[in-house]
């Protein structure tokens, strides 16, 4: 028997319509947070940072910084593993441009590397874990 006969056109597109429809609530996982930029100065600065997860990149995390905060003007983002984040919850991990680990019982640092220098990134654990259970989320899949 042909595809056509078991599935009528109206049939095949209703498959397509919820193909397109079950593709389309799978969606960016986006969360808002407060960073605090690390420098020498004893005081420190607070920037809004976007995390962000797509879950067609089930691997990867992204970290977006405002525009505002690059000599281009455009938003700055990073994307590295999403076990990286993780385990840099519980100890020191990365050697390459993006390092995680845990500051005390309740902030956790990011610090990045690049050729026009370093930045260390101050973020709260709890957002973070929030962030990744999000990404695990099964809406996300």
């Amino acid at each position: 028997m042909s595809a056509t006969a078991e599935n009528p056109p109206a049939a095949q597109a209703a498959g397509a319509t919820a193909t397109a429809t079950a593709t389309a609530t799978v969606s960016l996982v986006e969360e808002r947070v407060t960073a605090r930029v690390i420098t020498d100065d004893p005081l420190y600065r607070k920037i809004p940072v976007s995390l962000r997860f797509v879950p067609a990149e089930p691997l990867a995390v992204r970290i977006v910084f405002p525009a505002d905060l690059s000599p281009e003007g455009t938003d700055n983002e990073w994307a590295f593993p999403r076990a990286l984040l993780e385990a840099g919850l519980l100890a020191p991990t990365g050697t390459g441009d993006v390092r995680v680990w845990p500051c005390g019982r309740v902030q956790a640092v990011v610090e990045f590397h690049s050729p026009d220098g370093v930045a260390v990134i101050q973020f709260d654990i709890a957002a973070l874990r929030r962030f990744l259970r999000r990404t695990y989320s099964p809406a996300t899949r």
